[in-house]
C-alpha cells in the first residue's frame, strides 16, 4: 500500500443535538478521531475543501425524507474534495484529486466506488463541489430539463445569488432567455447579479413585497421560474407565470428552519386555470447529463462567457460558522470551507 505518513489523528464535526428552528453552535460538536490506513477497496483522503449546503438542515431533522437523517455522535456527511494521502484501492494513487461525500471530517476513508478523480489541471479543485459539481448539475439539470426551458422564454430565479440560482440565470442567458430575473437577499448581491451575472433584472426582497417586485421586474409575465426560496416568492411566481408555465422547486431556504408551516403560496388554486407544472427536483436523479454539463458549462467557464463566485470560510474549525452563515445568506455564490 502506497501511503503518506498519516496523523495519529482528525477532526471531525458531529451532530451532538437535533437543532429546534435555527441551528446554534451547541447543537454540534468537534471531535478527534483516529486516521488510519484505508481498507481493501478504500483509499484515505486529506479533505482540502468542505461543502456546506442547505440541504444538510434537513438532515439534522429525526424525520422521514430522500436522504436519511444525521446521526447524533457521529461525523456528518456533505460534499469535500481533496488528496488521496493512502490507497488500497485499484486505480487509485497517492496525490489523486479526488471528490466525495465524506465531509465535514479533515480525513476520510472513502470507499473507491464512492471517490471520484477530478482534474485539478482543467479547473480549480474547489470548483468541483460548485460550478461544475452538484449545485452546477442541479442548475442546468433543473432548468433545460425539468424546467424544460426554451430559447425566447422569460426566466425568474429566487436566491440568484446563490451556487445554484447564480448558474441558472446565465445558463439561461447563454441558451437565448428574452428575459432572466433574480431575487437576492442585498443590494450589493443584487448589483452583482445585474452588473456581473447578466441578469436583465433583479431585486431585493427585503425591500418589499416580492410579487410587486416581480410584476415590475417582469411586468409580461415569466415562463420558468426556478424556486430555491418557496413560500412569499413561490406565491409570487403563481401568479406571474403565464398559461402552462412550468416551476422547478428544488429548495425552500426561507422555510427550513421554521417550527409552523408556511403562510404562502396561498394561490395555489391558480395552478389549476393556468395548467401550470410545479415540479420538485433532485440532482440524484439527473445524473446522466453529468457528461453532456461538463462539456457545456465548462466550455463556457473556459471561453470566459459563465461566471461564478465563492465565499471561503477558511478553517476547518470554523465549518459550523460557514453552515450557519450560509442559512442567514452570508454568502454570494458556493459557500465552502478550506480546511487549513
Amino acid at each position: 500500500m502506497a501511503q503518506q505518513s498519516l496523523p495519529a489523528t482528525g477532526r471531525e464535526w458531529h451532530l451532538v443535538a437535533r437543532p429546534q428552528g435555527w441551528p446554534t453552535p451547541a447543537d454540534f460538536a468537534l471531535v478527534e478521531a483516529p486516521v488510519t490506513a484505508p481498507a481493501p477497496g478504500h483509499v484515505l483522503v486529506r479533505n482540502e475543501y468542505l461543502s456546506v449546503d442547505p440541504y444538510m438542515r434537513g438532515r439534522m431533522n429525526d424525520a422521514k425524507s430522500y436522504a436519511p437523517p444525521y446521526a447524533l455522535g457521529e461525523a456528518m456527511h456533505g460534499g469535500a474534495v481533496g488528496r488521496v494521502v493512502a490507497s488500497a484501492a485499484e486505480g487509485f494513487a497517492v496525490g489523486d484529486a479526488v471528490l466525495h461525500g465524506l465531509g465535514w471530517r479533515e480525513y476520510a476513508a472513502v470507499p473507491a466506488g464512492q471517490a471520484f478523480k477530478v482534474d485539478a489541471d482543467a479547473a480549480p479543485l474547489q470548483a468541483y463541489l460548485g460550478v461544475l459539481g452538484m449545485p452546477g448539475l442541479t442548475a442546468y439539470a433543473g432548468l433545460l430539463r425539468v424546467g424544460r426551458f426554451q430559447e425566447g422564454e422569460a426566466v425568474f430565479v429566487s436566491g440568484a445569488a446563490g451556487a445554484v440560482g447564480s448558474v441558472v440565470g446565465q445558463v439561461a442567458k447563454l441558451r437565448g432567455a428574452s428575459l432572466v430575473v433574480g431575487s437576492a437577499g442585498s443590494d450589493e448581491k443584487v448589483r452583482k447579479l445585474v452588473e456581473e451575472y447578466g441578469f436583465d433584472a433583479a431585486f431585493n426582497y427585503k425591500n418589499g413585497d416580492v410579487a410587486g417586485q416581480l410584476a415590475k421586474a417582469a411586468p409580461e409575465g415569466v415562463d420558468v421560474y426556478f424556486d430555491n426560496v418557496g413560500g412569499e416568492h413561490l406565491e409570487a411566481a403563481i401568479g406571474a407565470l403565464h398559461l402552462h408555465g412550468r416551476a422547478v422547486l428544488c429548495g425552500a431556504i426561507a422555510q427550513y428552519n421554521d417550527t409552523t408551516p408556511p403562510a404562502a403560496p396561498r394561490n395555489l388554486a391558480s395552478v389549476i386555470g393556468k395548467r401550470l407544472t410545479l415540479q420538485g427536483m433532485l440532482v440524484g436523479d439527473h445524473y446522466d447529463l453529468q457528461r453532456e454539463f461538463v462539456a457545456e458549462v465548462g466550455g463556457w467557464l473556459a471561453e470566459g462567457r459563465l461566471r461564478f463566485e465563492e465565499t471561503v470560510v477558511d478553517g476547518f474549525e470554523n465549518a459550523v460558522d460557514a453552515f450557519l452563515g450560509l442559512l442567514r445568506g452570508a454568502n454570494t455564490g458556493k459557500m465552502l470551507v478550506r480546511v487549513s
